[in-house]
């Protein structure tokens, strides 16, 4: 109740209202007075524009940053516990040094936060693609030596690998390009400046 009282549509009625009242005051509204009054009320109350809802508050890109740290350092413990063949493990450890460069704080990482859709492939790479394919390497080696046969989960897990050390090698082109550009701009911005 006391929210209404302070909203928008409340005070735009109120304020309409007290118009009503001093047209039944003038003498303009007749015997209509409180009627008048009432009916601008609610005239100015449903007029009034809607209460505008706070946006969520998210957490910003340096904290997302922080977050994705730790599941990172949590990742590189997992990984360190499990037994991978040669090709695949050096594949891995390429894969996870570009994700420590790129995490590291400092300016990569603040450029990297300006990027919403790199931070999201990152993480999504962290949390979930490197943990399944190691994971369902393990679990489908397992069932191969029950039943030989097909192709070998070695060489699916070194695809999986390759396949995110190129979408990684993508992201860091793209942060690249976006300092490119960034330099760019201010070039053209003093060079521009200078002519006038």
């Amino acid at each position: 109740m006391l929210a209404y009282l302070e909203s928008g549509k409340n005070l735009a009625g109120c304020a309409c209202g007290l118009a009503g009242v001093g047209l039944a005051l003038a003498g303009l509204a007749g015997g209509y007075g409180p009627l008048v009054a009432v009916a601008l009320y609610g005239a100015g109350a449903l007029l009034a524009p809607p209460e505008r809802v706070a946006l969520p508050s998210f957490p910003p890109p340096a904290a997302q940053l922080e977050v994705l740290r730790a599941d990172f350092a949590r990742l590189r413990e997992y990984v360190a516990e499990v037994e991978l063949p040669p090709a695949a493990g050096g594949r891995l450890a390429e894969l996870l040094e570009l994700y420590e460069a790129l995490l590291d704080p400092g300016w990569v990482a603040e450029v990297l936060a300006t990027e919403p859709e790199a931070v999201h492939a990152l993480s999504r790479a962290v949390r979930l693609d490197v943990p399944e394919c190691v994971d369902s390497y393990h679990r489908t080696r397992w069932w191969n030596r029950l039943t030989p046969g097909g192709e070998s989960p070695e060489r699916h897990l070194e695809r999986q690998l390759s396949a995110l050390l190129d979408e990684a090698e993508r992201v860091t082109a793209g942060l690249r390009e976006a300092e490119a550009r960034r330099q760019q701009t201010h070039t053209t911005y003093l060079e521009d400046r200078g002519r006038s």
